[in-house]
């Protein structure tokens, strides 16, 4: 399954390189071309990715995790939707 993971991270200064390595470890593949928005292929479930990534956060972020479907649309680079076709949980192809 693929999750879009979605963060605020509120506190001036602060060094959030395990959040990163946190995100990146979840799972087989991830994509991250937008500030504060990854997308990651992951066998876990929602409240598992949230509990792992709020160990990594201050109390004043926030952090939204929601799993994708192919109901999707924006305006991203080549690279960005060959990725997320291939990982698309209900891919037809």
């Amino acid at each position: 399954m693929v999750y879009l993971i979605t963060y605020d991270l509120n506190r001036p200064g602060q060094n959030y390189d395990s959040l990163y390595q946190a995100i990146k470890a979840l799972g087989s593949s991830w994509w991250h071309y937008l500030d504060s928005t990854w997308l990651v292929n992951t066998e876990l479930n929602a409240k598992q990715i949230t509990q792992r990534l709020t160990k990594c956060l201050d109390k004043s972020d926030r952090l939204l995790v929601i799993k994708t479907t192919r109901a999707y649309d924006g305006w991203l680079k080549k690279e960005a939707w060959e990725w997320i076709h291939q990982h698309s949980a209900d891919n037809p192809f």
